[in-house]
């Protein structure tokens, strides 16, 4: 993955984890909106940086955003 890819997909992760982050906070209130932002984001994610191609299981862990999340830190780890 070039140089470039890994900084957009770092900036993305970050992203993605503050909505994370944002998600748990809000508890039982109204978070319907927050997750298909966070599902939209994932299935990007996975598509625009083609992790499949550097994760084979990222698919499959896909409804998990923390096992997503950690999965992509793996990725950025091993191509930075």
């Amino acid at each position: 993955m070039e140089k470039l890819n890994i900084h957009r997909l770092k900036e993305t992760l970050k992203y993605l984890e503050s909505k994370q982050r944002e998600l748990k906070r809000q508890n039982e209130n109204e978070t319907r909106s927050l997750e298909s932002m966070i599902k939209y984001l994932k299935k990007d994610m996975l598509e625009h940086f083609e992790l499949s191609n550097h994760h084979q299981s990222i698919k499959e862990e896909i409804k998990n955003t923390d096992a997503f999340i950690e999965n992509v830190k793996n990725i950025i780890e091993i191509n930075s």
